[in-house]
């Protein structure tokens, strides 16, 4: 990478430059950093889909975020071998608009360390139903990061929000308690959210062909745009993963330990005076990926969602929740166990460098007699990268289905073990539902153009209970890809109507303008 050099005089950085010396004191081995997560935004990490599909696909995508392990050769500068966290396309960007806001390297040490604001000055306005009204997000944070030797690499992101949405999603976090995918909030200024973000996690390269993680952030499993296994749809959670690849890395088999919450009291008594203990609930996930060969990826998928947390929300687990192999708590226990199990599998398909044909399937519980009751989804989905000849333009098409009855909770007592983290899925964004959804974006340098079409029918009993379209159009530009700073014009119009009672569509138009550090996904469409 390029990092920018700082005379480092004020006795505050002084200060942090004799800790981080402290710190890094014991590590003297080569950097070579192959343990670092790639930023997971979906649309600005399509440079780095696109180069994955020009080269074989003996790096594993369907488990994100992708560690960077053996990828040298696919996010490399092919001249300079400098290894880059994000992807572009334009030299110029080499010198002038490449720099962190500080970044210093211990003399005498081989380990960097990197801090970066973590920012979304947006404004807006909103047409809704024949009113209009101003909405706005501003956040401010940090991101901070060390490289120490070529075994660790530690990374920490925190901002403090305040945000006035747009009609749907004011309704969804009043609703829900939760802001779409970045948790509780709080009441800001009448109709405004106040509201904390924060993830962070230590990455060790144990071996050459293992990685340990512990922190608190979240996954996603899968190639499409959606997932119906295991999605970053929802807040982030403490966790640790292990990583293995074997057979030269055809094999790789992750291993995550994480505990998730209920927005529920864990006790029937509580004091008035403090918060209530929330109910927790441990759950373990398994995916083996395995690529038989260049042009083809199978991934296999367990999940389990363990016992809630008692009264004083201590867990009582038995020694299968520890156990790492996948499927052997579906054989003893199965679909229908009071522990929610869920069950799944994957496949890309490369075509050429330019197409990808990916799919997934979920099964939840079948054990039902009546089919319309059994918990079943599956995803179809096609990439087309560089499409018509054109470079960096991206062509994409999905369609997913899920039944009414996934990801419930496998008992009815207030412990809920439902498939969830926050009062919001813990796999499929929408819940259940048949959508079909068509993207396009192209890339020229700094610029980026996207749209993306969405239309949803959500079932109740059988029945369609209603169906949206939604049309979002971004335009942006690139101002600095050393922590992906973009700025960004965006138009998005969602009309949900309710075919089945009488009710007014739920239509909005909401144009808005945005400076934002695109780091993490978030999901506003539903």
């Amino acid at each position: 990478m390029i990092f920018t050099k700082l005379s480092l005089k004020n006795s505050g950085i002084e200060k942090l430059k004799r800790t981080s010396y402290v710190l890094f004191c014991c590590f003297t081995l080569q950097l070579n950093a192959q343990f670092y997560n790639l930023p997971n935004d979906y649309f600005f990490s399509l440079l780095t889909e696109r180069r994955l599909a020009e080269k074989d696909s003996s790096l594993h995508c369907g488990m994100k975020p992708y560690i960077h392990f053996y990828s040298e050769k696919y996010i490399a500068e092919p001249d300079t071998h400098r290894i880059y966290k994000y992807i572009f396309d334009d030299p110029a960007l080499d010198v002038a608009f490449f720099k962190h806001v500080i970044s210093f390297e211990p003399k005498g040490h081989n380990a960097k360390f990197i801090i970066d604001p973590m920012v979304n000055f947006q404004r807006g306005n909103e047409h809704f139903n024949g009113t209009e009204r101003l909405t706005y997000t501003n956040t401010r944070g940090l991101i901070a990061s060390a490289y120490i030797g070529k075994k660790v690499y530690v990374e920490t992101m925190f901002s403090e929000n305040q945000s006035k949405l747009p009609h749907y999603l004011d309704s969804f976090a009043r609703k829900n308690n939760v802001i779409p995918g970045q948790g509780r909030w709080k009441k800001f200024r009448g109709e405004a959210f106040d509201f904390a973000y924060s993830s962070g996690f230590f990455s060790l390269q144990l071996t050459k062909n293992i990685n340990l993680q512990a922190g608190h952030g979240k996954h996603k499993i899968g190639n499409g745009y959606r997932s119906l296994l295991l999605s970053d749809n929802c807040l982030n959670y403490p966790y640790a993963r292990i990583t293995q690849q074997w057979m030269k890395g055809r094999l790789q088999y992750t291993n995550i330990y994480a505990v998730l919450m209920n927005l529920s009291p864990a006790s029937v008594k509580y004091s008035s005076l403090a918060e209530p203990l929330l109910q927790k609930k441990p759950a373990a996930f398994q995916y083996l990926s395995f690529n038989p060969a260049k042009f083809l990826n199978i991934g296999l998928f367990q999940g389990i969602m363990w016992s809630v947390g008692d009264r004083n929300n201590a867990f009582h687990l038995d020694h299968n929740y520890f156990n790492p192999v996948i499927y052997a708590a579906t054989a003893q226990k199965g679909l229908n166990d009071s522990n929610n199990i869920l069950l799944g599998s994957d496949i890309r398909i490369k075509i050429a460098k330019r197409f990808s044909l990916y799919g997934q399937v979920m099964m939840d519980d079948l054990s039902n007699s009546d089919k319309s009751k059994n918990g079943f989804g599956y995803q179809a989905g096609l990439c087309y990268f560089n499409a018509l000849g054109i470079k960096n333009l991206f062509f994409q098409v999905e369609y997913n289905s899920v039944s009414e009855n996934s990801y419930l909770s496998p008992v009815t007592t207030r412990y809920n073990q439902s498939w969830s983290h926050y009062n919001q899925n813990l796999a499929y964004t929408p819940g259940y539902g048949n959508e079909f959804i068509i993207i396009t974006d192209y890339k020229y340098k700094r610029f980026n153009f996207n749209v993306k079409y969405q239309y949803l029918d959500v079932l109740s009993a059988g029945e369609y209970f209603s169906n949206t379209q939604s049309v979002n159009l971004n335009a942006g530009y690139l101002v600095n890809p050393a922590y992906n700073l973009n700025l960004t014009l965006g138009y998005t119009h969602r009309n949900q109507n309710f075919p089945n009672f009488k009710g007014s569509d739920n239509e909005t138009s909401h144009l808005y303008l945005s400076l934002r550090t695109s780091l993490y996904n978030i999901f506003y469409d539903f």
